[in-house]
């Protein structure tokens, strides 16, 4: 039987957004309440700057950059990387940020036999290369596989194949979830199965993830 696998994206799917920890980071940072309007895919109508990272007119990179900037000009903190404003804003309790439904969706696969992925563009670039230590689950996982080190970013078909290569796992084996639509398409040109993650509805996307799975193992005991 070949082996089957879930492969999750970390920022937004994993980890709550920084657009739904704003109240957190305003008390974090000591800045007065609502300085923090930006809400992504929250209302992405009031977010021009997401509407045009969303069109491809930026990169993501590109757009946690500007919002890096805009906080740091805030507090005069000079930062430079993301990663700075999120240790300034989430490093205290890492675990804090993690979806419980996320956490769930782990465990189930687990049981279920399943390998385990993180596929992210930025892991270390956002969160600091100190940030995996801090967090246990992520022990969990049988590759992690991050563009920051190797400079291969999704929605490139050699993230996908090159992930799928460290897991030993069939594109079609394989189920892919992602809150970026261009990393789905990116997911699905090479044979995975891929779930559009929706941030507002986080426990209804595992669920349909964690179904795919069910079926790739109901295939397997299905008769000739």
């Amino acid at each position: 039987m070949d082996a089957t696998a879930l492969i999750l994206d970390f920022g937004g799917v994993i980890s709550r957004t920084i657009f739904e920890t704003h109240r957190d980071t305003e008390k974090a940072l000591g800045l007065p309440p609502d300085s923090l309007t930006w809400r992504g895919p929250f209302d992405p109508e009031s977010d021009p700057l997401w509407a045009a990272m969303q069109r491809d007119e930026i990169s993501e990179r590109e757009y946690y950059a500007r919002r890096t900037a805009e906080v740091s000009a805030m507090l005069d903190a000079g930062w430079t990387e993301m990663s700075q404003f999120i240790r300034a804003a989430r490093g205290a309790d890492p675990a804090s940020i993690v979806r419980p439904e996320a956490v769930a969706a782990i465990n189930a696969a687990k049981r279920g036999g399943h390998k385990l992925a993180i596929l992210s563009n930025e892991l270390d670039l956002f969160y600091g290369a100190g940030f995996r230590d801090s967090l246990p689950l992520l022990g969990e996982f049988d590759v992690i596989y991050d563009a920051t080190h190797t400079g291969i970013l999704k929605p490139r078909a050699r993230a996908y194949r090159d992930c799928l290569e460290q897991l030993s796992v069939t594109a079609n084996r394989s189920v892919f979830v992602d809150d970026q639509m261009r990393n789905i398409r990116g997911a699905k040109a090479v044979g995975m199965y891929a779930i559009h993650f929706d941030v507002t509805r986080p426990a209804e996307s595992f669920a349909e993830a964690l179904k795919n799975l069910d079926e790739l193992k109901e295939r397997d005991n299905a008769p000739p």
